[in-house]
Parts: structure tokens; C-alpha cells; sequence
């Protein structure tokens, strides 16, 4: 199926009301884009980032007449021109293969694979989890979440009890339940987080039990990794401090490198030592014990 996309380039505030209008005309997608190279490294929790100038791409079928849209959206919000939408014609071909392509089996560390689920594993005999990319966050590339597989990679969680917090996806949970932790449970905020996990779990026939935060109820654990975000990580240390067994570990990632010393000050005032720091690109993992 042949499509078109229209888009154009607006201010902040105005990237949610276009995207709305994009949506009122018919679009059957809308995605936004950084049109000035501006990074965010740590959104508002429950937030969509939006940049100071965000590129608006609303997708149609080839035989829409844009025009007519461009007229129309110009009617809903007259705030944005006719003449600084662009309409492009896209390539007719398979779009869902072309996506599936973009995504290849990776390693983590000696042995731990994440493997799309229309793949065969390159090492039938390592440990595979089977993992498709979705709504959730976590499918091993992105830093944090790559530091965090190869930390659990080469400190191998056997005969462990495990938290994941924040779980998005459930790939730090899997990866403990699949490297031989003696029980993992995770939790978010997040309900699609949850359900995401939660399958991902049954495709790997995995026994892991997954809760929202307000549900989640624990003893004290052996190992709790946690990839959120520099702020909530400090706002959650006391209760990273009560699910810990004395003795226990504490992984944390999602924090930038630079955050990692306040993260390590913070953490040492309640008695939980994180001597390590790991880094890759511009981001950090921070790992130690509760004494």
C-alpha cells in the first residue's frame, strides 16, 4: 500500500494541538521528530517528549488529497500556514518487513542474547530471551538498558531473589529469571508496562510475577536493579533500602554519568555503598551493597 506524508516544523506548544488536528483529518499516524538536534535526556515521568521545535508528521493513504487536508488544518489551527506544509510520497513496500529488518539479535556481555521473536538464535545454546520490540520501553538498545544486561551477564544472579524495578518491558526481570535467579518479581507505574512484561514472561516461559507499584508487596531481596531516571532513583531510596536484605546488591541506570557522585553521596547517607560505575556513551550504572 502506497502512502503520503504531511508535515511541518511548529514551536512546542503548538506540536500536541497539530498532532490532535492531524488526527481530526484522518491521519493514521502521527509521529513527532527533534527538528533541531535538542536532546532530552530525562522526561517528566508519564510525559511525551516534545522539543522546542518539533517536526509534526501526520501519515495518510496515497489517495488522500492533501491539499484538501492542508486546507482543512489550516481551518482547525490557523496558527500554522499553508505554505509551511510539505506533503512527500513514500516508497511502496512492505513497511512491517521493513521495520521487522531493523532489528537484529544482540549480545550481551559472554552469553546473554535478546532475540526478535522471527529470528532463530545465533547461539542456540547461550541464554536467549525472546524479545520483541513494542509499546514498552527495554529492548537492549538503549545504554541503560545494555549496561544493565551486561552487569547481570557477568555477575550472574544463580540462587538469588531479584527485584526489577521499573520493569518496563520485563528484560532486566528476564534476564535474572534466565541466568538462574531463585525468584524475580518486578513492578512500574506503568499498566502497559505490566502487560507488556507480563507476555514477554509467557513467550519465554518464564515464572515471574509482575505488579503495579501501588500492588507491589516484597520481602527483602538479594539483588534489586533498577533502570529509571536519575530523579525518581533518589526519590526511591528509602525503599530501595527497605526491599534490600542487609548484604544485599543495588544496581541503578538511567542516571547520565555526570549524576552518577550525587546518586553515590545520596545512597551513602542511608548506608547502601555503590562503588561501581560503569558508563557507555553518555550514560551510567552505579552498583554496590547495603552494609
Amino acid at each position: 500500500m502506497a502512502w503520503i506524508q504531511i508535515n511541518t516544523v511548529v514551536k512546542e506548544e503548538l506540536a500536541e494541538p497539530l498532532s490532535d488536528a492531524f488526527m481530526e483529518v484522518g491521519a493514521c499516524s502521527v509521529t513527532f521528530e527533534d527538528a533541531k538536534d535538542q536532546p532530552i535526556f530525562e522526561p517528566d515521568l508519564g510525559t511525551t517528549p516534545i522539543w522546542a521545535s518539533t517536526k509534526v508528521i501526520g501519515l495518510f493513504d496515497a489517495e488522500t488529497d492533501s491539499q484538501a487536508v492542508i486546507d482543512t488544518l489550516v481551518q482547525i489551527l490557523p496558527e500554522v500556514a499553508a505554505k509551511q506544509y510539505k506533503t512527500e510520497q513514500l516508497e511502496d513496500k512492505d513497511w512491517i518487513r521493513a521495520w521487522m529488518d531493523q532489528f537484529k539479535a544482540m549480545r550481551f556481555g559472554e552469553r546473554l542474547w535478546i532475540v526478535p521473536s522471527w529470528l532463530e538464535p545465533p547461539e542456540p545454546e547461550a541464554v536467549n530471551l525472546m524479545l520483541d520490540p513494542g509499546m514498552a520501553f527495554g529492548t537492549g538498545t538503549h545504554p541503560t538498558t545494555a549496561l544493565c544486561l551486561t552487569w547481570l551477564d557477568q555477575n550472574t544472579p544463580t540462587g538469588l531473589d531479584v527485584i526489577d524495578y521499573g520493569c518496563g518491558s520485563g528484560i532486566l526481570a528476564l534476564a535474572a529469571n534466565k541466568l538462574g535467579a531463585k525468584s524475580v518479581s518486578g513492578t512500574d507505574i506503568d499498566p502497559q508496562a505490566i502487560i507488556a512484561s507480563e507476555q514477554n514472561a509467557e513467550r519465554n516461559q518464564a515464572d515471574i510475577k509482575f505488579a503495579l507499584v501501588k500492588d507491589f508487596d516484597s520481602r527483602p531481596v538479594d539483588l534489586l536493579v533498577a533502570n529509571i531516571l536519575a530523579g525518581p532513583l533518589k526519590e526511591l531510596a528509602p525503599e530501595f533500602d527497605r526491599l534490600l536484605k542487609p548484604g544485599g546488591t543495588l544496581v541503578l541506570s538511567g542516571l547520565l554519568a555526570t549524576q552518577a557522585a550525587e546518586l553515590q553521596a545520596h545512597y551513602k547517607a542511608i548506608g547502601i555503598q555503590l562503588d561501581t560505575l560503569e558508563t557507555k556513551e553518555e550514560w551510567g550504572l552505579l552498583a554496590g551493597i547495603k552494609l
